[in-house]
C-alpha cells in the first residue's frame, strides 16, 4: 500500500500534486473540528496529517494519533504540541524562511497605513464624505524620522528593520523580550552601527511604532499586556505579524478606546478568526486577515515545502524541515 495523506484543507499547487504522485490523498471539503480531527488522526487510516495553523494537535490528539508525522503548512508550529508529539514518535515539519520578506512587507505596510489612517480615509472617500482638500483633513503620524522598535530579531525582524532604515527610521531592538541578552556587532552583519540594542524595558517606552516578532510561547503569551501598553507613549502604535496571543487583546482594545496609545496594526488576533470584542469597531486600527504570507509564490512554496515534509515522513525518511528530528531516535 501507497502513502497514505490527509490534508485538512486545499493547499496551492504544487503541494497536492507531489502529494498525489507519492500516494493516496484525502483533502476533507471543510475545516475539521478539533473532535473530527482527532478521529481522523486515530483512525489509523493515514500516514501524515497536513495541517494549518488553526488545527490544534495537542497532547490529548497526539497519545492516540496512529500517524508518522504531523505536517504543518506554516512556519510556525505552536497549534502543535512539539513534546507530546516527539514522546509519541511522531514527527513535526515546518516551512521556514520561505515568507520572510513577505510578512516584513505587511509589517511596514501596517507601520504605514495606520500611521497614515489609511482604512479610514479610504473610507471616507468611498462614502462620498470627501468634499475636497482640507488643511486639517485626515492628519496622521508621520514615519520617516519616527523610532521603530523591534520586539525580537530574527528574520522577519531584520527584513523590517531593513524597510524601515529605506524609510529614514530609527531602529531599536530587544532581541529576546522580556529577557534579553547580548548581541555583537558580529551578529548584527549588516545592521551594526545602523541600529542599537536596547532592554525591554526601555524599547516598550521609547518606540513610536512598536512591533512584535517573537515565537509564541510560554514566555511571551500576552508579552504585550496592559502594563506594558501603559509605558507606551501615548502617540506610540503597536504592529503585531506574530501570534496574536502575544497581544492581550482585550488589554489592547481598553488602550486604544481611552487613548493609551493611538493606533494599531494587527495581521493576527488573539482567537483567529474571532477578534476581542469592540476591536473592530476602533477606527484607529488597521485589521488584516491574517495575510503575512499570502502571495502566490510564497504560498505555493509552502505548499511545496509542506509536501515534501509529508511525503518524507510517510516513506519513513527524515523530513528536509524537521522540527524535532529526535522523534524517531
Amino acid at each position: 500500500m501507497g502513502a497514505r495523506f490527509l490534508v485538512t484543507t486545499p493547499v496551492p499547487s504544487p503541494g497536492l500534486e507531489l502529494l498525489e504522485a507519492a500516494g493516496q490523498v484525502t483533502v476533507l471539503p471543510e475545516p475539521p473540528d478539533y473532535e473530527t480531527l482527532g478521529e481522523l488522526c486515530a483512525s489509523g487510516d493515514y500516514d501524515v496529517v497536513l495541517t494549518q495553523l488553526r488545527d490544534q494537535v495537542d497532547a490529548p490528539l497526539l497519545s492516540r494519533a496512529r500517524l508518522r508525522g504531523v505536517s504543518n503548512y506554516a512556519v510556525g508550529y505552536n497549534n502543535i504540541d512539539v513534546d507530546a508529539a516527539t514522546a509519541n514518535g511522531i514527527m513535526v515539519g515546518n516551512t521556514p524562511g520561505v515568507l520572510t520578506d513577505a510578512t516584513a512587507d505587511i509589517a511596514l505596510l501596517l507601520i504605514l497605513g495606520t500611521a497614515r489612517r489609511v482604512v479610514e480615509a479610504d473610507r471616507l472617500v468611498r462614502e462620498g464624505k470627501f468634499h475636497g482638500w482640507e488643511p486639517e483633513l485626515m492628519l496622521g503620524h508621520d514615519v520617516s524620522g519616527r523610532m521603530l522598535g523591534l520586539a525580537g530579531f530574527g528574520r522577519i525582524a531584520r527584513a523590517t528593520a531593513r524597510r524601515a532604515l529605506g524609510f529614514g527610521m530609527e531602529v531599536i531592538f530587544a532581541p529576546r523580550p522580556p529577557g534579553d541578552r547580548p548581541v555583537s556587532d558580529e551578529e548584527l552583519g549588516e545592521f551594526a552601527g545602523k541600529v542599537r540594542q536596547v532592554p525591554w524595558t526601555e524599547l516598550v517606552e521609547r518606540s513610536d511604532f512598536l512591533s512584535v516578532h517573537v515565537p509564541l510561547n510560554e514566555q511571551t503569551r500576552h508579552l504585550v499586556n496592559a502594563n506594558v501598553l501603559e509605558r507606551m507613549k501615548p502617540g506610540a502604535i503597536l504592529i503585531n505579524t506574530a501570534r496574536g496571543p502575544i497581544v492581550d487583546e482585550a488589554a489592547l482594545v481598553e488602550a486604544l478606546r481611552n487613548g493609551t496609545i493611538a493606533g494599531a496594526g494587527l495581521d493576527v488576533f488573539e482567537d483567529e478568526p474571532r477578534l476581542a470584542p469592540g476591536l473592530a469597531e476602533l477606527p484607529n486600527t488597521v485589521l488584516l486577515p491574517h495575510v503575512g504570507s499570502a502571495t502566490v509564490p510564497v504560498r505555493s512554496e509552502m505548499a511545496r515545502l509542506s509536501a515534501l515534509n509529508a511525503v518524507a515522513m510517510a516513506e519513513g525518511r527524515i523530513p528536509p524541515h524537521a522540527v524535532n528530528p529526535d522523534a524517531w531516535a
